[in-house]
């Protein structure tokens, strides 16, 4: 099992500072990856649902740093930790621009780049950068995917889309990964599952949190049909990194407080040894690295999360 966590995008933890010292001791901790979420612009009247938190309210305070601005610095001050992109919204950026800048990112962080992508849920953000039709979302996402496949791996390249078309050039240097940087795909809808098993290296959902669970027995059923899904598209499932990520955006919705309403305890709260009981669960479930939200409203209390979590918890998880 491999560990992850969550890089802060707003706030006084998204400082430079802050930053490099969080991304350091995650390094010097033996963490193999940090995840930096996505957004560019936050309209001041949002009608669109959030999908994981119950109310369908956004948590954050509608600021962030730009997600692959962020992926650069952070290259810049780590040598060994995995940068992934959690998620990419894919058709908020050019893809042939989106496609140079991460293998540009890959080229001068060695190789360390996964690119995680999502179709994304707040169509006021489409909208005010002018992006794709929403609507149509994720016929665009599975076209850009296949662009930055050709873009990364052909010389010259050309592509003629049904959303994107260029004439043949040069879009070089490749990334150094090959083929390519790893692709996951994040959400849990039968799309994304069908976008797993036909274009990506990987599937990276989000659970644990009250609006998307995703308990062991949910997951196994969402594997079951990824497995089903990527057989039907002529590919081996045993090739899929299972990525799973654990936040807490409803952080009042603890384990114990799940327990006094009468809910089924939410993955990942609770005591140490129940959190080390899930994550034995979810390995033996296939999952080989999990993603945990470290982040709080300031650096000392994230550096102590990320401690515990190293010191206390993942040992008893591998001992």
């Amino acid at each position: 099992m491999r560990y992850g966590f969550y890089l802060p995008t707003r706030g006084q933890t998204a400082a430079p500072e802050a930053l490099e010292a969080l991304v350091e001791r995650g390094e010097a901790l033996g963490f193999h990856a940090v995840v930096i979420a996505d957004h560019i612009v936050f309209p001041t009247t949002i009608h669109s649902k959030y999908p994981y938190t119950v109310s369908g309210e956004f948590p954050g305070q509608r600021d962030a740093l730009e997600q692959l601005s962020l992926m650069a610095f952070i290259a810049g001050k780590t040598s060994r930790l995995r940068l992934i992109t959690s998620v990419m919204i894919l058709p908020h950026r050019n893809p042939l621009v989106t496609a140079k800048m991460l293998a540009t990112i890959d080229v001068l962080s060695q190789g360390r780049v996964t690119v995680g992508v999502g179709v994304g849920w707040l169509r006021e953000e489409f909208e005010a950068l002018d992006a794709a039709d929403f609507d149509r979302r994720g016929a665009v996402s599975d076209e850009y995917l296949e662009l930055f496949k050709a873009v990364w791996t052909q010389d010259p390249v050309s592509f003629q889309g049904e959303f994107y078309q260029f004439d043949a050039l040069r879009c070089l240097p490749h990334p150094v990964q090959k083929p390519h940087p790893p692709i996951w795909i994040g959400g849990h809808s039968r799309p994304a599952l069908r976008r797993v098993a036909k274009h990506g290296d990987g599937w990276h959902p989000v659970g644990a949190n009250p609006a998307v669970p995703l308990r062991p027995p949910e997951m196994q059923a969402k594997l079951d049909e990824l497995w089903q899904l990527t057989e039907a598209a002529g590919r081996d499932p045993s090739t899929l990194t299972i990525s799973y990520k654990a936040p807490l955006y409803d952080v009042t919705q603890s384990g114990e407080i799940d327990k006094q309403a009468g809910l089924e305890r939410r993955p990942f709260s609770g005591t140490t040894e129940q959190i080390v009981e899930d994550m034995a669960a979810y390995e033996k479930l296939g999952v080989s690295e999990l993603i945990f939200d470290v982040r709080s409203e300031t650096l000392s209390e994230s550096l102590e999360r990320m401690e515990h979590l190293a010191s206390d918890i993942i040992p008893l998880a591998e001992g």
